[in-house]
């Protein structure tokens, strides 16, 4: 059974209004007050306009050079695994691919599909045309990614990104009998991470909540086959069936599935590492109501943490490993957000406000900690642990 969600009656246009204030702030905001979120709220805007005023042919070559190395990984990689009976060129293949599937998804798919490059008019990299290399089609996540995640990001009942409707990740959910498998399903979640994305993306509690209906429902499931379909064909069933000519065709099918898992395993730990580390907030309803635009970006550096890196690690996680950033600003070139970063950490110091970033194995390893301790009951009890876990598994 999924987690109670309460869709909002009415879709948000992203306009929020410049004044007035939420009636209860989150406790690390607390301390600010309406003129301080207002005047935060402008200096953010200001930071925007000043980035989206600077978009040219610099940020143009950019995109155009990220996808040229896809495609060229993605191409060498294929031709490899056609020798891939040679250990070598199995090797070689299935790590091009996989670099190709890493920036396809993230540093070109993702910020594609959030409108970042429609300033430039190619449809092939505008976000209402462009279908990416995962399983999950392109506008049923944009539904639930653009359109749901970032407007109610870490609302709890409202944003169903807060553990994918599978995983407790935050101590506001109530805890359940199956939260117990919370890291048994994590570790399932990541080598399949494209898979439950796509299935997630469907919305099946919605429908058996009545907030959509089984046609809309049956829409997106014949787009999912549709995809699915293509993706299977193009790396299961096509390319090993070439790869046969050379004698490889076993090893390109094996090359092609570790291709997708590596992708799967890093997309799932970038993530996760942007959205349930043990210091990233979550939001009750009445925190958002009456929320201006200053408060919706309080929210946004609240409920992201970023990971600290070189230029080229920050490429690889499509430039997600800041989050922070990329909350605050999802539609503005990726490329961007390194330059930015400092300036926003510098606004969150002034205005008493938490900056969340640490190294990639200290933030990995703080969301696994989150998941493992939030897969027992708050009333778990280390002292009579099976009493206790007894006790909550029958009251719950």
């Amino acid at each position: 059974m999924g987690r109670s969600h309460t869709p909002p009656k009415e879709k948000r246009t992203g306009v929020l209004p410049t004044d007035g204030g939420v009636a209860v702030r989150p406790p690390a905001a607390a301390h600010l007050s309406d003129d301080d979120v207002r005047r935060l709220g402008e200096e953010l805007d200001a930071l925007r306009d000043e980035v989206i005023a600077s978009r040219g042919a610099k940020d143009a070559a950019y995109i155009r050079r990220m996808i040229t190395i896809q495609k060229s990984l993605e191409l060498a990689g294929r031709a490899a695994l056609l020798g891939s009976r040679y250990k070598p060129l199995w090797l070689a293949g299935t790590g091009m691919i996989a670099l190709g599937k890493i920036l396809d998804n993230m540093e070109i798919g993702h910020n594609v599909l959030h409108g970042q490059w429609d300033w430039m008019r190619d449809p092939d990299i505008h976000s209402t045309t462009y279908e990416w290399d995962f399983v999950a089609p392109a506008r049923g996540w944009q539904h639930t990614h653009n359109d749901l995640h970032h407007t109610w990001t870490n609302v709890i009942g409202k944003d169903r990104d807060v553990g994918y409707n599978i995983l407790r990740v935050s101590p506001d959910q109530p805890w359940q009998k199956r939260d117990v498998f919370n890291p048994l399903v994590n570790v399932g979640l990541s080598f399949v991470f494209e898979w439950g994305i796509a299935s997630y993306d469907l919305e099946w509690d919605m429908v058996k909540a009545g907030y959509k209906t089984r046609e809309q429902f049956d829409s997106d499931l014949l787009a999912l086959r549709v995809k699915a379909q293509d993706q299977v064909v193009k790396e299961y069933i096509a390319l090993p069936a070439i790869a046969m000519l050379t004698k490889s065709g076993g090893r390109a099918l094996t090359g092609s599935l570790a291709a997708n898992v590596i992708r799967n395993v890093w997309a799932h730990a970038v993530i996760f590492c942007g959205h349930f580390p043990e210091e990233v907030d979550t939001f009750s309803e009445e925190m958002i109501d009456g929320e201006t635009r200053g408060d919706w970006y309080i929210r946004q550096m609240l409920g992201s943490a970023n990971i600290s890196g070189s230029r080229l690690f920050h490429i690889m996680t499509g430039n997600l490993s800041h989050q922070i950033e990329h909350h605050l600003f999802p539609d503005i070139p990726s490329n961007h957000y390194i330059k930015i970063a400092p300036r926003v950490r510098e606004i969150c110091a002034r205005y008493g406000l938490p900056y969340t970033t640490g190294p990639f194995a200290l933030q990995l390893a703080s969301t696994w900690k989150q998941i493992c301790k939030l897969a027992v009951p708050d009333t778990f009890d280390k002292r009579r642990p099976i009493a206790s876990l007894r006790e909550a598994w029958n009251n719950a």
